[in-house]
C-alpha cells in the first residue's frame, strides 16, 4: 500500500466496521424475530432464501473476531447493537442475555486497546414493532429512546462514540421507496414519514444520551456520488434531485433545520402533520458526523413519476456489487459534510469498503488499491485543513449482505459459510503492515 499510519495525524482512527444482524446469528441469546427475518423468509426478497440466524456466529466467536481485529492493528472497532437482542418486543421486558453480550464486546475491546465506536440501530426492527407501522408510526422516536436509554445506561459510560441510526436514508428510501431491504415496501406515504420519523429518533436517542452523560455523539450518513449520466439539462436535473434525496435531506434536517424543496416537492404533501415542529428535535447538537461512503451513479431522466429518474452503467472500474470505483466522490463529500454543519465538527470516515470474491491465499489487489485511494482521499482533506479525524473499513468479515445473501464479501477476512472458519486475507495483510508503519 502506498499510505502507511505514519502519514495521518497523531490520534487519527484507523477502524474497520460490522453490523449486529449481519455478523452476530440473530437465532440464539434470547433475541426476538425482527423484520429482516420476516422479510428474508418471504420467497424472491433475498438470494437464496439466505437469513441471518448464524451469520457469521460472531456471537459464539467474539473473543476470537476482536482478536484478529487487535492483529490488524486497528485503533477502533464499529460496532452495531441489536435493538431486538436487547429488548425482544422492541418494548417492555429487557433480554439480560443481551445486554451482558454488549457489555463482554464493549471490556474485550478496551481489553484489546480498541476503542469502541457503538452504533444503536443498524437495520434490524424488531418484528413487534413492524407490526405496529416501524418506522412510518410516529410514536417509533419514543421507542428508540427507551432503547437507547436501556443499553446506554449499560455500556455509554465506556463507549468511544456513539451514532443513533447507521444510514438513514437505507433505513427510509431503500427499504419504503424502493423495496430492496426490509419491510420492503414500495410507498411513497410510507417513504415520507419514513424519512422524517428516523431523523426523529435519531435527535430523541441524542436528547436521551445527553441526559445520561454519554459523550463524543453522531450521525452516520451515507453518500452517492452523482453524475448526470449524459450532456444534456434533463439529465442534471435529475441528477441534482438524485443528490438532494440521497445526500442533501438529512443533512438539511440535522444541520440546517430544513429540508431541500428539490425533495419536498414529490414527498411534502405526504409528510405528517406538523413536520417542521421536529426540527428543534432532530437538530440535536452533535459532536462529530459520520460519513459512509462506497461509490457513484449516472443519473438520466425516466418517464414515471417522482422522482421520475433512473440510473445507468457507467466506464469506471467495478466491484463484486457492479458499483463504480471513483475515491473522488469520498473527498467531495468530506467537504460537503464540513460545510454544512458549519461548526467545524469532527468528520470521520465511518464506512468504506469494496465487495470482491477473493479466496485465502489469493492475491487481494483491487481491494488493497480501494483501500489505498480512499486514505488517499482521505488525506488530501486533511491537507487542505478539514478536521478528519478517522477511517473506518468495511467489513472486518465477509457477512450476510442483506438482500445479497452471503455472496458478496466484502470482508479483509474470508469467511467460510459451511465451516465458519476465519481466515485473513491478503488485504487484510497489506493493511497491517501499513498501519504499522
Amino acid at each position: 500500500m502506498k499510505y502507511k499510519r505514519s502519514d495521518f495525524p497523531e490520534g487519527f482512527q484507523f477502524a474497520a466496521a460490522t453490523s449486529s444482524y449481519q455478523i452476530e446469528g440473530h437465532g440464539f441469546g434470547g433475541a426476538g424475530l425482527t423484520h429482516w427475518d420476516s422479510f428474508a423468509a418471504t420467497p424472491g426478497n433475498v438470494v437464496r432464501g439466505e437469513h441471518g440466524q448464524t451469520a457469521c456466529d460472531h456471537y459464539h466467536r467474539m473473543e476470537e473476531d476482536l482478536d484478529l481485529c487487535q492483529a490488524l492493528g486497528l485503533d477502533a472497532y464499529r460496532f452495531s447493537t441489536s435493538w431486538a437482542r436487547v429488548l425482544p418486543e422492541g418494548r417492555g421486558q429487557v433480554n439480560q442475555e443481551g445486554l451482558d453480550f454488549y457489555d463482554r464486546l464493549v471490556d474485550g475491546c478496551l481489553a484489546r486497546g480498541l476503542n469502541p465506536m457503538c452504533t444503536l440501530y443498524h437495520w434490524e426492527l424488531p418484528a413487534a414493532l413492524a407490526d405496529e407501522g416501524g418506522w412510518r408510526n410516529a410514536d417509533i422516536g419514543n421507542w428508540f429512546a427507551d432503547f437507547t436509554e436501556t443499553i446506554m445506561s449499560r455500556i455509554g459510560d465506556r463507549v468511544f462514540s456513539v451514532a443513533p441510526i447507521n444510514e438513514p436514508w437505507c433505513v427510509s428510501w431503500l427499504s419504503h421507496f424502493e423495496g430492496h431491504h426490509a419491510p420492503g415496501l414500495r410507498d411513497i406515504r410510507a417513504t415520507a414519514r419514513a424519512m422524517h420519523h428516523v431523523l426523529v429518533a435519531h435527535g430523541r436517542a441524542i436528547e436521551v444520551m445527553r441526559g445520561l452523560g454519554v459523550k463524543n455523539l453522531g450521525a452516520v450518513l451515507n453518500f452517492e456520488y452523482a453524475f448526470a449520466g449524459d450532456d444534456t439539462p434533463e439529465a442534471r436535473q435529475s441528477a441534482e434531485r438524485y443528490d438532494a434525496i440521497y445526500n442533501q435531506f438529512f443533512l438539511g434536517g440535522i444541520f440546517n433545520k430544513s429540508y431541500p424543496p428539490l425533495v419536498l416537492e414529490g414527498l411534502e404533501e405526504h409528510l405528517p402533520a406538523n413536520w417542521e415542529k421536529d426540527f428543534d428535535t432532530i437538530a440535536a447538537p452533535l459532536d462529530w458526523v459520520g460519513v459512509n461512503y462506497y461509490t457513484c451513479k449516472r443519473i438520466v431522466p425516466a418517464d414515471t413519476g417522482w422522482p421520475s429518474l433512473t440510473d445507468v452503467p457507467g466506464p469506471l472500474q467495478k466491484t463484486q456489487m457492479d458499483w463504480e470505483v471513483y475515491p473522488e466522490g469520498l473527498h467531495h463529500f468530506l467537504n460537503l459534510v464540513h460545510q454544512a454543519n458549519g461548526k467545524n465538527l469532527p468528520i470521520y470516515v465511518t464506512e468504506s469498503g469494496m465487495a470482491q470474491a477473493v479466496e485465502p491465499g489469493a492475491a487481494d489487489i483491487q481491494r488493497t488499491d480501494y483501500i489505498d485511494a480512499h486514505l488517499g482521499q482521505t488525506l488530501r482533506a486533511i491537507d487542505e485543513g478539514l478536521p478528519v479525524k478517522g477511517f473506518t473499513y468495511w467489513s472486518v468479515f465477509d457477512n450476510y449482505e442483506w438482500a445479497l445473501g452471503y455472496e458478496k464479501r466484502f470482508g479483509l477476512v474470508h469467511v467460510d459459510f459451511d465451516t465458519l472458519e476465519r481466515a485473513p486475507k491478503a488485504s487484510y495483510h497489506a493493511l497491517a503492515a501499513a498501519l504499522a508503519k
